[in-house]
């Protein structure tokens, strides 16, 4: 696929919103489908990033991979192996502009639900089985067609309240996994062109410089108003992905 100036622009923070991700801040690897299904169809935005994320999956796991809840990780994997399972079986079924809708939805409420709560404190939750299972699945599903599994991951493991490298690296390894499962029903639906891989070793560079940095914002900086500048960004993003499906659409 050919890219345009702008094409290569919002892919290139796209790309870099992917290593800020994978350098501990999971949040913001939220927009990065949103943000290219701005300028192409969204399956294939996926299907460009995938490769990106699992490059970028590398930088997170060398510096994370000790920082890690197993327990949460055992209570999550099984749901999200069948998210990802319902999203292939479903893929053929769901159009572009359902998909820029579910993106754009997804956005919004992980958006609202991030500034509502702002300030908000309760008590730390356990992992558990029940919360565990059903937001796991939402993860996989979500992160299959979308790479937007953020949002439901954060619904679970948030009010865990682990320590900031503690999180960092249990949702580097959930995400990780993930990818790495979600390369078999990539393939198979033809979304690991050679174009599309071609654009994908491009975005890897920008990606991993921005991992680095990611853990630099992780381990020196309060993330609180990159955080609030994020979820505006994927605020507007989302509104305007939910506006132009719903045109569509109708």
């Amino acid at each position: 696929m050919q890219l345009d100036f702008w094409e290569w622009v919002v892919a290139i923070l796209a790309a870099i919103s992917v290593g800020l991700a994978k350098g501990g801040l999971s949040m913001v690897g939220t927009i990065s489908v949103p943000l290219m299904a701005l300028v192409m169809s969204p399956v294939q935005a996926a299907g460009m990033l995938l490769p990106v994320y699992i490059l970028s999956d590398i930088g997170g796991l060398l510096v994370y991979r000790k920082h890690v809840e197993r327990a949460v990780l055992l209570r999550l994997l099984p749901g999200a192996v069948l998210g990802i399972g319902l999203g292939w079986a479903t893929a053929s079924l769901v159009s572009d502009q359902v998909v820029e809708l579910v993106v754009g939805v997804i956005g919004l409420a992980f958006a609202l639900n991030a500034l509502l709560r702002r300030g908000v404190e309760a008590r730390a939750r356990r992992p558990d089985w029940g919360r565990g299972s059903f937001w796991g699945m939402v993860a996989g599903y979500t992160s299959f067609v979308a790479h937007a599994g953020a949002a439901p991951y954060q619904v679970y493991a948030q009010p865990l309240k682990m320590q900031p490298l503690v999180f960092a690296g249990t949702t580097t390894v959930f995400f990780a996994i993930c990818n790495w499962i979600k390369l078999v029903p990539y393939a198979a639906m033809g979304q690991l062109s050679a174009e599309n891989l071609k654009v994908a070793a491009i975005l890897t560079l920008p990606a991993l410089v921005a991992v680095r940095l990611g853990i630099w914002i992780v381990r020196r900086m309060s993330p609180g108003l990159f955080y609030g500048l994020i979820t505006w960004m994927l605020l507007a993003v989302s509104l305007r992905l939910i506006w132009s499906s719903v045109a569509a659409l109708i």
